[in-house]
């Protein structure tokens, strides 16, 4: 299998000359790494080839690789069901170079590619039509990438009293606490446990009644 493989990315290369930077075979795939530029290039051959025949795109998705100067890997899932065999194609691109759209290649790229831009902001050149699809229109930032921070920049609730979703800054509802990871009894120092104080002290019973009357 493996053999097969290496011969079928050997097979790419040589038909697209310099468009296939790299090629690896890990767990039963093929991975080609392709030139961005020629990325529709690559696809319409892998679709169109008879030795290939790559009909379907299974799965447009970003990775996010911060400490490189070309941060995002944009990862392409294709299926031939004539030759049962699965291929993965990536390119590399930075947060200003769009990647061309394979849209026209694979019409089922177009929602993937824009999960892709709506989650991280990768752009695609020649989209028809690149917008949000996970999130809100009025969404800040894209929050698959690896600074987009966890809790946000905006929260979102349903006002009842303007009949309609506003975004507020995020507010956290409580300080952050520190745990000693230990049981409550083991923790316990105090002889009265929290919330016991609360409750009313029980009333003493009266004393035995003293001899004899007043003087």
């Amino acid at each position: 299998m493996t053999g097969t493989l290496n011969e079928l990315g050997e097979h790419v290369a040589h038909a697209l000359p310099g468009a296939v930077r790299a090629q690896s075979v890990a767990l039963g795939e093929l991975t080609l790494t392709v030139d961005r530029a020629r990325i529709v290039e690559a696809m319409t051959f892998l679709r169109d080839d008879p030795r290939c025949r790559f009909k379907l795109v299974m799965d447009v998705c970003g990775a996010d690789y911060p400490e490189r100067a070309q941060r995002f890997e944009v990862v392409y899932h294709l299926l031939s069901l004539e030759h049962n065999r699965r291929l993965r194609v990536k390119v590399a691109t930075d947060e200003a170079t769009p990647v061309p759209s394979v849209v026209g290649v694979f019409n089922a790229a177009n929602w993937f590619e824009r999960e892709a831009w709506d989650l991280y902001g990768i752009l695609f050149a020649d989209h028809p039509d690149l917008r949000r699809i996970l999130t809100d229109y009025g969404f800040e930032g894209h929050p698959l990438r690896k600074d987009f921070p966890l809790t946000g920049y905006v929260e979102v609730r349903y006002d009842d009293e303007k009949k309609r979703v506003v975004y507020e800054p995020v507010r956290l509802t409580q300080d952050f606490r520190s745990f000693d990871f230990l049981s409550p009894w083991e923790g316990m120092t105090r002889q009265v446990l929290p919330g016991d104080e609360k409750a009313a002290a029980p009333a003493a019973p009266p004393g035995p009644a003293k001899p004899g009357g007043a003087a």
